[in-house]
């Protein structure tokens, strides 16, 4: 290399670094994070006020657990007194338990655990967790795997076992955990909800074959995608190095993001629609958000390349703060509840969808690993 070209080298050396602090400079992501965390604490300053859309609902149900998730990854870098007194606030307006009771078997009841055990971890107090240790030992006493008849229910569900087997040292919590993923991903429907194949998953038994998109495809939600791997990464957070079946939540994250990988959009967003663009695809801020989340854990803890993933996470964090997040902390291109790209339709970036709740907590989820990146950090 002569000294011209060697000056070049180093020029575009040192702009694509700079542009790469730009992308990924650790204050920008954490103030990004605080202003949509702000802006729902200030819409919802009454932790118990209930959720009404087409009924009333208490708020301790899925999607107010999510954003709490959110809030406690944001408390875990930014460990601001407000936001555990929120959360903690919230835990005890419920008096620490789930909607239908510690006899329920649905994930969605469930998944206010995650956060209770969180709590529970800053300041122990066995009272805090009667009910998730009675809800969730009933599983061990069980031979019934199928709980988990929805991808959104692993991702609202495993890391609750994940956490309570480290909790309580008791490996059965894994195994049960590993029995219950397993017969989602091979048993339910017809054959299993995971597309070996493809690297992605079918919401539930409706969308396996012979279901198909209008262009003949399979019909891959991305929101659903996101919930389980958002959920792998979860749990590869929580158990550890040994636990057992370790290496399949490895393998079925790297499939993943890989498969996802192809399918991402110019613009940094993932469709509605993962493998028909054309029918009710367009932008959707929470299927990226979780997916954002964790290729980034997977380059933080080594399990992704680096090298291959970063670009991915850069334009999916820069689509959705850029494209996405107003000035009050608002998030647009964010899909209603549903299970099916048609649910909520149309989105953009001005539409408010009839829940906020999760949404913010998946945004929160994807930046505090991106927070956690060293790349251009420094």
């Amino acid at each position: 290399m002569n000294a011209k070209s060697f000056l070049v080298f180093t020029f575009l050396l040192s702009f694509y670094s700079i542009i790469a602090q730009e992308s990924f400079d650790r204050t920008q992501v954490l103030k990004q994070m605080q202003l949509a965390n702000n802006y729902f604490m200030q819409k919802w300053p009454d932790v118990g006020k209930t959720i009404i859309t087409n009924k009333e609902r208490p708020s301790h149900i899925w999607t107010r657990a999510v954003y709490y998730e959110g809030l406690m990854a944001l408390h875990e870098i930014y460990p601001k007194e407000v936001y555990y007194q929120y959360a903690l606030d919230w835990a005890n307006f419920h008096d620490w338990g789930f909607r239908s009771g510690n006899e329920t078997r649905n994930a969605d009841d469930y998944c206010a655990a995650q956060t209770y055990i969180d709590l529970y971890n800053l300041e122990p107090d066995s009272e805090k967790l009667k009910n998730t240790r009675a809800c969730m030992q009933k599983f061990l006493h069980t031979s019934q795997n199928g709980d988990w008849n929805w991808i959104d229910a692993i991702q609202m569900g495993m890391p609750i076992f994940s956490k309570m087997g480290v909790l309580e040292k008791d490996s059965r919590y894994f195994q049960k955990m590993y029995e219950m993923y397993m017969y989602t991903r091979n048993k339910e429907g017809e054959n299993g909800l995971f597309n070996e194949e493809d690297g992605l998953w079918w919401r539930d038994a409706d969308f396996d074959p012979p279901y198909t998109e209008p262009n003949g495809e399979d019909s891959y939600w991305s929101r659903g995608n996101g919930w389980v791997a958002g959920a792998l990464a979860r749990v590869l957070s929580i158990i550890p190095e040994d636990a057992p079946h370790r290496d399949q939540y490895i393998h079925d994250l790297r499939t993943m993001a890989e498969a996802l990988t192809e399918v991402q959009r110019e613009d940094g967003f993932w469709n509605v629609s993962l493998h028909d663009e054309n029918h009710f695809g367009g932008p959707e801020l929470s299927g990226t958000a979780l997916f954002v989340y964790a290729m980034a854990y997977g380059v933080n803890n080594d399990l992704l390349d680096k090298g291959k993933y970063l670009p991915v996470i850069e334009k999916g964090w820069k689509a959705m703060t850029e494209k996405g997040l107003h000035d009050n902390g608002f998030l647009g291109y964010l899909q209603s509840t549903g299970k099916e790209p048609k649910d909520g339709q149309p989105l953009s970036y001005d539409k408010a969808p009839d829940f906020e709740d999760y949404g913010i907590g998946c945004f929160l989820l994807a930046g505090s690993e991106v927070y956690k990146l060293e790349n251009g950090f420094d």
